[in-house]
């Protein structure tokens, strides 16, 4: 693995929502860093390890939720190294009771697989079914990591381009929420 700027060169063999993350950027104009890793998808702590220290950055945890009764959907996105309760969310946002989203809606709203979801996703949630969940820390860190809608790659580009080009250019408007707070 190691760090390449932009967008690949040669697109061959990358999933058509990776190639539809790249231009999303491109034509954003946004200055993004990658690497690659087709042979180690990001499923484990040691390989996420790996590509936090390449990309010099920490990938947050991307969490996709749903209320008890399936119709409301939220893509919460919090440091990695966060516990996540339940309860804790569930009650900032006046919610009887949030559980991970089945991966069919996953599929239909985000175009996404487990173990690739993303922020980057949003981008295919034509309907704005998803809500953005964010903890406040995430606007800590100066940049930000996520996948580009594929576990084979990771990206970092700025936290500032997250929220003052990407969501606005989706019409995405995030809720901020503070975790580890009990």
């Amino acid at each position: 693995m190691e760090l390449i700027h932009g967008s690949p060169a040669d697109m061959t063999g990358r999933q058509d929502r990776e190639r539809r993350t790249y231009a999303f950027l491109d034509e954003l104009n946004i200055s993004f860093d990658r690497t690659d890793h087709p042979d180690q998808p990001a499923t484990s702590m040691e390989v996420c390890a790996k590509v936090d220290a390449i990309l010099n950055v920490h990938i947050c945890k991307n969490l996709f939720l749903c209320n008890r009764q399936e119709t409301d959907f939220y893509l919460l996105i919090m440091p990695g190294d966060k516990p996540f309760k339940t309860k804790e969310i569930s009650h900032q946002l006046g919610v009887s009771r949030l559980s991970f989203a089945k991966e069919q809606y996953m599929e239909e709203f985000l175009d996404l697989h487990p173990g690739s979801v993303s922020v980057m996703g949003l981008m295919n949630d034509k309907d704005h079914r998803v809500t953005l969940l964010v903890d406040e820390d995430v606007l800590k860190e100066e940049m930000f990591g996520c996948h580009p809608c594929t576990n084979t790659s990771s990206i970092r580009f700025k936290t500032k381009d997250l929220f003052e080009k990407i969501l606005p250019a989706l019409h995405v408007q995030p809720v901020f929420v503070k975790l580890g707070i009990e």
